[in-house]
């Protein structure tokens, strides 16, 4: 069963996602230990100068020795240059340390995304991955950076100066315990609403990327259709969907900032007036009233920081949460436990392919069956060509021979072997793809090519160009083969590019060739010149066509006629043309010259 949609799955309420956070900084522990070291001095620095304020004010002011308030306004100094050179350790080892885990974390999801089957990407639309990639790893990127800092800071420099606050006046102390819940709880109470108002923010956006990617990816036929305001509307409604979240968990973080901050503040006024009251009755000096002035705004600011930090801990948590689904994804076809090898190419022919009773209907549309009892034995070194109207099942041949999903009864048998039980890495090895729609990246010529053997040589790339036809457009290029071919190849011409592709099968060399139309984007010229290298490639291994050309037809070994995802006939093409209605009826239809269908 294919994996449900990752917006629809249900969400913790606790930051606990965010623990999954150590394995990604565990391999860093002592960059960690170190920013933690300059934390902890900074903060040791910090909490040194309400104590040097304490002397300078009873031991310097009262008794009015110029040479002690020296000495502690040089302590003061001394203090100060320490705090702020821990400090900028401290913030350089922990955003280094930030950057390097997001940078993992992308990493990790992304290699476990790219692995994924196409069941997953029938329900997970490929904009909102590309916004737990950038949006969410960034929000993750502010607490496993600065925001981390700013936590651990905040809380050391919290507890520390209530331990001195305890020190300096207990009954002070006492008075700043008994208000805490008047200010934590209603803290609490926002913030649990603005995890949930960040959870539909980071919704929102994605469903904006993924809609602006679907849109952008299919930019000529939005405007061959003049789709454009069409578009630009809907893009507009969900952006303004999105923004209205996005105001409203403003106006909660607003209104928690605000609360957090007059809460925790009006404490503190409460405090400082009972403590002048004491320092006029004689029960502390003024040196305590002004460290503990200097602490209580210590730590009112650190727990106006932390409850400002709690925002962002939820953000990053529900972030972080969808990143983890992401990685911990695994695919319905991977390869088993105990995989069987395929055979050693190098001892015999390979590529023999065998459909054994073979159905199949694809996960979105379970009560259809595709293909249905496809029993077929294809010798290594044969060519079969499949044909058949639209929806016949001959695409799915391949998207089954690829492993691409498993067939729901009988088994697929590539060189004798099973190829659920084997590593569908393997078997993707010995299959070279040649697709109607070809597909190229942004990247140059060469490249592209490459693809079809990450390792290959560029003499070796530039004879499978040769082979393919490819090698003369591709040098009339402004820099050759090193030319920029645009996002999907959008500088070549369709013909231009599947030419690409069949370089690139031709530079994989592999036993078995998949070839779905692959002529069909070509002049008569270009495709005389390619179906001859076509067949001094196919002559050395198995290949399957699925065929609607002629001169494709007529070379292939055995023509298997396919309806409503069944075998309806096999044999040559003259044999067809007489014992086969269905095929034609096909050729008829295909070839307006009849006489070349006698031939």
């Amino acid at each position: 069963m294919a994996d449900p949609s990752l917006a629809d799955r249900p969400k913790a309420s606790t930051p606990r996602p965010l623990l999954a956070l150590w394995p990604f900084l565990k391999p860093y522990r002592g960059f960690l230990a170190a920013a933690l070291l300059a934390l902890l001095l900074a903060s040791g620095a910090m909490l040194g100068l309400p104590i040097a304020l304490k002397g300078l004010i009873d031991k310097g002011m009262a008794v009015g020795s110029a040479d002690t308030i020296n000495i502690y306004f040089i302590a003061f100094m001394g203090v100060a240059v320490l705090f702020g050179v821990f400090a900028a350790v401290r913030f350089y080892l922990v955003t280094w340390l930030g950057e390097r885990v997001v940078a993992d974390i992308r990493s990790a999801v992304y290699r476990n995304v790219i692995r994924m089957d196409p069941q997953f990407f029938e329900v997970t639309r490929t904009g909102e991955v590309l916004s737990r990639l950038t949006t969410d790893t960034t929000l993750v990127q502010s607490i496993a950076g600065s925001g981390l800092s700013i936590a651990l800071r905040s809380s050391i420099n919290l507890v520390g100066s209530l331990v001195l606050l305890a020190i300096t006046n207990l009954k002070l102390l006492l008075l700043i315990v008994v208000a805490m819940p008047v200010v934590i709880v209603p803290v609490i109470a926002l913030g649990r609403k603005l995890r949930t108002l960040s959870r539909r923010s980071q919704d929102t956006i994605a469903d904006t990327s993924g809609l602006a990617g679907e849109t952008l990816n299919a930019i000529q036929t939005v405007q061959a259709f003049t789709l454009e305001s069409l578009h630009t509307e809907r893009y507009a409604k969900a952006v303004e969907a999105s923004f209205d979240v996005a105001v409203i968990r403003t106006r909660v973080r607003a209104w928690l900032t605000a609360l957090s901050t007059m809460l925790v503040f009006g404490a503190i006024t409460l405090v400082l007036w009972f403590g002048a009251h004491q320092v006029l009755a004689g029960q502390m000096t003024g040196g305590e009233l002004g460290q503990f002035l200097m602490l209580a705004v210590y730590a009112g600011v650190a727990a106006a920081a932390l409850s400002e930090m709690w925002s962002e801990v939820q953000r990053a948590a529900g972030a972080m949460e969808r990143l983890v689904e992401l990685q911990a994804a695994q695919p319905v076809i991977r390869a088993p436990a105990q995989a069987l090898p395929l055979p050693d190419r190098s001892r015999g022919a390979a590529g023999q392919v065998d459909f054994e009773a073979v159905s199949f209907a694809y996960p979105s549309r379970p009560q259809t069956r595709a293909l249905q009892d496809f029993s077929l034995n294809i010798v290594a070194g044969e060519t079969v060509a499949f044909v058949g109207p639209s929806g016949a099942g001959k695409s799915t041949t391949f998207q089954l021979l690829l492993r691409f999903y498993d067939p729901l009864e009988g088994c697929i048998r590539l060189d004798g072997v099973n190829i659920a039980e084997a590593d569908p890495l393997a078997v993707r090895a010995r299959i070279g793809l040649v697709p109607q729609d070809t597909v190229l990246f942004g990247t140059s010529a060469r490249e592209n090519i490459r693809y079809g053997r990450p390792d290959a040589s560029d003499a070796e790339v530039e004879a499978a160009a040769r082979a393919a036809a490819a090698d003369e457009f591709i040098r009339a290029l402004p820099e050759g083969y090193d030319t920029f071919l645009g996002e999907r190849g959008t500088r070549l011409s369709g013909g231009q590019r599947q030419r690409i592709a069949i370089a690139r099968a031709i530079l994989k060399n592999p036993p078995l060739l998949l070839l779905d139309e692959a002529t069909s984007a070509l002049d008569a010229e270009s495709e005389r010149v390619v179906q001859q290298a076509l067949e001094e490639l196919m002559a050395t291994r198995t290949t399957v066509i699925i065929a609607h050309r002629l001169a494709t037809v007529l070379k292939a070994d055995r023509i298997v006629v396919m309806e409503q995802g069944r075998i309806v006939a096999i044999g040559k093409h003259e044999e067809l043309l007489v014992s086969s209605p269905l095929y034609a009826h096909l050729a008829a239809l295909q070839f307006t010259d009849s006489g070349a269908l006698a031939t």
